[in-house]
C-alpha cells in the first residue's frame, strides 16, 4: 500500500455519480422494474472511462472504478449471492425518531430514490453461485485503465463487510446475528480475494462501526454494542485471513446523510476495536461538522504501527466547496496527531453516490470538491516537507 513518502497523497471513498441514464436503469432494475439489462455493460464501460479520467485529470493518485454498476455500496451483494428475498423490516435510526420534522423534511426531497430500509432478506443460505459479477465488474475497470494514458499511483477496489452487510439486510434464515455473520464473512472472503488476485487494494467498506450504534444496536448500552463490533471485526478478520494486511484498506463511518448525528458514538470509542482489523490503513471522516474534532484522538490512542490514516478532509452531503487552505490545515492536524506525515492521506468522508440515485451534491461540485482535496494537499506537502 502506498504511503506519502514525499508529498500528501490523494483518494477518496469510493462512490461516484454515476450518469443518468445509467442510474434510472440501476434504479430500476433495484426495484424489480422492465428494465432492457443489455444496455448496462456498454454504459458502464463509458460511464468507467469518464469516471477514470475526471479522477486522474483532479489528480486522484489513489483512485477506483466510481462503483458504477452497483445500485448502492452493500445491497449489490444480492445480484451476486443466492439466499436473499422476501424484505427487511430494518429499524429506523434515532436520528428519524427524535428529529421527525427533519425526517419529513428529508424525505419531501425526494432524492433518495431506493428505500434502503427494505431491501431482501436472508431467507436461505447465503452463497455465492459464482464470482461472475465481481469478474464483469473488475474487466470494466480494467478495460476503463488500459485505455487511459496516464495512471494512478494505485487503485482500490471497495466492498462490504460481513457485519455491515447483516444489519442492512435482515436475518430470517440463521439461528442468530452471530452465525448469520460469519456466513457472509465466509462467502464474502472469496470476493475480497478476487480483488487482491486482480491486483487491486481492498476497501472494506464496514459503517455499521459507527451507524449501528444508533441503528441495529440502538437499545442496547455502549459495552454490548461495542461487544458485537469486536464480533463483526472478528468475522472481517477471518475473511481476511489470507490477504496480506497492506492490501488492505478499512473504511467506517457515521452515515453519509445529511442529518443532525447527535446520536453518533463518538470515534474514540470505536477506535479499539478498529484497530483490531487485519489492515493496513483506516479510512475515517474527519470533515463533517460533528466529528473533525475527534482527529486529535490519535495523540493519545495510538494508531498501530502498520496502519496509515487515510483522513477525511471533504465533506460528501453538502454542496459548499472546502478551501484549499482548510484542508491543508486539516491534513496538517492529522499529522500532528499520528505523529509521522508519511502515514497520513487525504480522502473524503465518504462516497458521492453509496445510493444509486441519493446524490446529495451535485455532480460538477464534486469535482471541483476533489480538486479542492488535490490543491489543499500540495499546500500540506509544501509546509510538511518544505
Amino acid at each position: 500500500m502506498k504511503q506519502s513518502t514525499d508529498r500528501i497523497l490523494t483518494t477518496h471513498m469510493g462512490s461516484l455519480p454515476r450518469p443518468a441514464i445509467l442510474a434510472d436503469l440501476l434504479v430500476a432494475q433495484a426495484e424489480g422494474r422492465p428494465v432492457d439489462s443489455a444496455r448496462i455493460p456498454a454504459l458502464t464501460d463509458e460511464a468507467m472511462d469518464l469516471i477514470v479520467r475526471r479522477q486522474l485529470d483532479c489528480g486522484i493518485d489513489v483512485g477506483n472504478d466510481g462503483e458504477m454498476p452497483r445500485s448502492t455500496f452493500f445491497g449489490y451483494i444480492i445480484e451476486r449471492m443466492s439466499g436473499f428475498g422476501g424484505q427487511s423490516n430494518r429499524r429506523p435510526i434515532r436520528d428519524m425518531q427524535q428529529f421527525p420534522q427533519w425526517w419529513q423534511n428529508f424525505q419531501a426531497r425526494g432524492t433518495r430514490r431506493l428505500n434502503v430500509y427494505g431491501f431482501p432478506a436472508a431467507i436461505g443460505p447465503v452463497r455465492y453461485e459464482s464470482l461472475d459479477g465481481a469478474r464483469a465488474e473488475l474487466d470494466a475497470f480494467a478495460r476503463a485503465l488500459a485505455r487511459q494514458t496516464r495512471r494512478f499511483a494505485e487503485t482500490f477496489v471497495t466492498a462490504v463487510s460481513p457485519g455491515f452487510a447483516a444489519c442492512s439486510m435482515e436475518n430470517q434464515h440463521y439461528d442468530s446475528h452471530e452465525a448469520y455473520v460469519f456466513a457472509l464473512a465466509r462467502e464474502l472472503k472469496q470476493e475480497y480475494e478476487f480483488i487482491v488476485a486482480q491486483g487491486h487494494i481492498l476497501q472494506i467498506d464496514s459503517p455499521d462501526l459507527g451507524i449501528e450504534r444508533a441503528g441495529y444496536f440502538q437499545d442496547e448500552p455502549l459495552p454490548k454494542f461495542l461487544a458485537a463490533m469486536e464480533m463483526h471485526v472478528a468475522a472481517l478478520n477471518e475473511a481476511l485471513a489470507d490477504i496480506p494486511p497492506e492490501r488492505v484498506r478499512f473504511h467506517a463511518c457515521w452515515g453519509n446523510r445529511d442529518s443532525p448525528h447527535v446520536n453518533d458514538v463518538p470515534a474514540p470509542d470505536v477506535l479499539p476495536v478498529c484497530y483490531q482489523v487485519k489492515a493496513g490503513a483506516l479510512c475515517l471522516p474527519f470533515a463533517n461538522a460533528r466529528h473533525s474534532h475527534e482527529v486529535d484522538a490519535f495523540r493519545t490512542q495510538k494508531l498501530p504501527d502498520r496502519m496509515t490514516l487515510v483522513c477525511g478532509v471533504i465533506e460528501t452531503t453538502h454542496n459548499y466547496v472546502e478551501h484549499p487552505q482548510v484542508i491543508a490545515e486539516r491534513l496538517e492536524r492529522a499529522v500532528r496527531a499520528v505523529g509521522d506525515r508519511e502515514r497520513v492521506m487525504a480522502g473524503t468522508d465518504c462516497g458521492f453516490g453509496t445510493i444509486v440515485g441519493d446524490t446529495q451534491v451535485s455532480e460538477d461540485v464534486v469535482w471541483a470538491k476533489l480538486e479542492a482535496m488535490r490543491d489543499g494537499a500540495a499546500i500540506a506537502s509544501q509546509r510538511l516537507w518544505g
